[in-house]
């Protein structure tokens, strides 16, 4: 059976999205350079930790991390990452309101759940074959599959901000312990970080 892993980038009082996310600012304000800019750097220090990110074999993402709209879809909007998203696999979005599968250029097409977590693990994991699925976001997804215990990794990329309110990852996830399953790498931006989930 695959893995089930889980990237997230983080500042040091556990917040992996600013306050108040918007269209204008989807990781909430003063949060998306801060969290996230070393991905955007031309770094060896992070070469491995972004191949990482996206080395799966289908995704699940919480519907806040593919649109800023709640309610019925706006039918026009295909997610924040142009027409060919970082995915190039399946990935399956959390969501109350149904829509028709949205195949993108680059082998990304995302899917649309309403029967809950479970049942959006369960069709990544037929779609990953051996591969990994990775939970891509956002904290409160990370959440309820660490609450409900099925992350096996956890890799925690954790800038030296504090960023002080916003979206926390840790929230009502109940006792859980953390192994060391790598070396500590990383530079003054971000320092990289993986764990074991031992439940």
């Amino acid at each position: 059976m695959s893995r089930v892993v889980c990237d997230m980038a983080m500042s040091v009082d556990g917040f992996v999205a600013g306050p108040n996310q918007s269209l204008r600012n989807p990781i909430g304000e003063n949060a998306e350079n801060r969290l996230h800019g070393w991905m955007f750097e031309d770094s060896e220090a992070h070469a491995e930790a972004i191949a990482a990110i996206v080395d799966a074999g289908a995704f699940i993402m919480g519907r806040n991390m593919f649109s800023p709209g709640r309610g019925e879809w706006d039918l026009d909007w295909k997610g924040w990452w142009g027409d060919e998203p970082p995915y190039h696999g399946p990935v399956f979005v959390l969501t109350h309101h149904a829509r028709e599968p949205i195949p993108m250029e680059g082998g990304t097409t995302f899917h649309f759940v309403t029967d809950g977590i479970d049942a959006a693990l369960a069709l990544a994991r037929e779609a990953a074959g051996e591969r990994d699925v990775s939970i891509a976001g956002g904290a409160s997804t990370v959440n309820q599959y660490l609450a409900a215990g099925h992350i096996d990794e956890l890799r925690l990329h954790v800038t030296p901000v504090i960023l002080g309110r916003g979206e926390r990852l840790f929230d009502g996830v109940g006792d859980i312990d953390l192994e060391p399953a790598g070396p500590v790498t990383g530079d003054s931006r971000v320092t990289h970080t993986r764990y074991r989930v031992v439940r």
